[in-house]
């Protein structure tokens, strides 16, 4: 039997779910702060298993996004500051009866509307728009926005409201006075570099994220470090994957349901009892030929996702060594691999690892086995995860693309969106300046080792599955454990080993039944509104 593990597929960066993520940096402040903080300040820490998605294209457009919001927040800072200025010399000769509400304060009208700007940037974020400098409208939208409908409701009228106060009051007050001309040019004036922006971002997304433009292989957005992007191409499909006990398969996704049994290995009457003793290994070399059934002969032609499935032997190690010193050289791979499967050991753990890409990539199913025979005892743990798939806000990208923002139509729709954007845009810039000093200070390169934090294909991840997803999800979950389980009953009857009580353990495991291997008293309750009640014999 050979003992070479099956080699990892490398991700793909034109998968869907990478394009859907490249959009997502520019829609979701919040997820590009969480991508640029896991990847590019922490570069102490290696990147989680990519399942579906290359993140390096990703980070790549998450620091093009934000280099592009301080460009604009940097103009939009200038005519805040002249929006000030030119209010102070009005407010400072003004009659106080002429001012709104009869405030008497300096620059009352850029005070004012910065109030609003803000209000409005804190109802975007309410509504579930990620609080970015392009700000997505409701018709673009494919799906209904996250958190509780009314407190959006009542978030969004709000800010409505004091928008149209506002410019209700400022026209009033420039039709009475010619002094009150900066509470009106200056917001209009404001709307210019938010303009400028949307056309910048649904250019991106036109010529480089746009599914037509996608599909024509455009150049991959990387970087512009060479050295830490070898590191994650290196990394996030490897075989060797550095966790931390207190969360381990981060990128996995959800976890369902783990199960396992354990049975002490019997050799059958009549075997022959100078055979060499089962092995892992070769469980795992039995089970692998069923797991292959599953993808059909080459040349049938299905659409299933389970022609795609592929399975990887990993090994999982604690973070002991720095990021640069991780051994991961394919002969080193291979020695950590050889002696977690044979040690068992509980630090070093080594699993079969076998993915089912469905949807595009968007929902990956995991199942991690697991197989150790030591002691006389066969143990197999089986623990499925399911990545969730890519959020449905990210999918505007087709939509904006087509759509462009140039024109009249273009305009007005940056004027709707420029008090939110405009507040965003600093917030990002704002942000960045002291995501950069914190980094420093830190001082990466001097770090302890460490695993990784977070995952940035869950990071932009939905919370839950659509039920064809799920249905599809289980379906694989369920089909791949039985085929595990095959693989280890023939394993134990080509050595010569008893299966009955293997077969007691897991005949109809699968469909939520229970094995007793023997009670005395007590009662059993099985199902989500069971009871039993134990009651004695007199």
């Amino acid at each position: 039997m050979s003992t070479v593990p099956d080699q990892p597929t490398v991700p793909a960066h034109r998968t869907e779910a990478t394009r859907l993520l490249c959009a997502g940096v520019y829609l979701d402040l919040d997820f590009r702060r969480r991508v640029i903080e896991e990847l590019w300040e922490h570069r102490e820490r290696p990147v989680a298993p990519s399942l579906g998605i290359d993140v390096a294209p990703v980070l790549g457009h998450a620091l093009r996004a934000r280099g592009q919001d301080a460009m604009t927040a940097f103009f939009l800072v200038v005519l805040w500051a002249g929006f000030a200025a030119c209010d102070y010399a009005y407010v400072s000769t003004a009659d106080p009866a002429g001012l709104p509400f009869g405030l008497d304060l300096p620059m009352v009208w850029c005070l004012m509307y910065a109030v609003v700007s803000m209000v409005y940037w804190l109802a975007q974020v309410g509504a579930g728009r990620g609080g970015s400098a392009y700000v997505v409208d409701n018709r673009t939208l494919q799906s209904g926005l996250t958190g509780h409908g009314s407190m959006r409701a009542v978030k969004v009228v709000g800010s409505c409201g004091l928008l149209s106060a506002y410019w209700e009051l400022a026209i009033e007050a420039m039709a009475d006075g010619a002094g009150n001309w900066p509470a009106v040019v200056f917001p209009l004036l404001l709307t210019v570099p938010v303009w400028f922006h949307r056309i910048w971002v649904a250019s991106v997304m036109r010529e480089e994220l746009c599914w037509r433009a996608w599909i024509k292989d455009v150049p991959r957005i990387v970087p512009n470090r060479p050295a830490l992007v070898e590191a994650i191409d290196r990394e996030q499909c490897s075989q060797l994957l550095v966790y931390d006990a207190s969360r381990p398969f981060i990128g996995m996704g959800q976890p369902g349901e783990p199960w396992f049994f354990a049975l002490e290995l019997k050799r059958r009457a009549g075997a022959d009892a100078a055979t060499a003793p089962l092995t892992a290994r070769e469980v795992l070399e039995l089970i692998r030929p069923h797991l292959r059934d599953l993808q059909g002969p080459d040349e049938a032609v299905t659409y299933d996702s389970l022609k795609g499935l592929d399975m990887t032997e990993l090994v999982c190690v604690p973070p002991k060594w720095r990021r640069n010193e991780v051994p991961y050289d394919p002969v080193k791979v291979g020695q950590c691999l050889r002696e977690a499967l044979e040690g068992g050991g509980e630090w070093h753990r080594h699993f079969l690892w076998v993915r089912v890409g469905a949807w595009k990539q968007d929902v990956v199913v995991s199942v991690l086995v697991r197989v150790h025979t030591q002691g006389g005892m066969l143990v197999v743990e089986v623990a499925p995860h399911v990545l969730m798939p890519v959020r449905l806000e990210y999918r505007a990208v087709d939509a904006i693309g087509e759509r462009g923002e140039g024109g009249l139509l273009g305009w007005i729709r940056a004027l709707r969106t420029a008090h939110a954007a405009g507040f965003a845009a600093v917030v990002s810039t704002w942000r960045a300046c002291s995501d950069g000093c914190r980094s420093w200070f830190a001082a990466a390169q001097r770090a302890l080792p460490d695993s990784p934090a977070a995952s940035v294909r869950e990071l932009g991840s939905a919370d839950r599955l659509s039920l064809f997803q799920e249905m599809d999800a289980s379906r694989y979950i369920r089909t791949v454990q039985d085929r595990v389980v095959s693989g280890v009953r023939d394993a134990l009857r080509s050595r010569g080993y008893e299966t009955d009580e293997f077969e007691q353990q897991v005949v109809q495991l699968g469909a939520g039944s229970v094995y007793i291997g023997a009670m005395s008293g007590g009662a059993v309750a099985v199902g989500r509104e069971a009871r039993a009640n134990a009651r004695s014999q007199r």
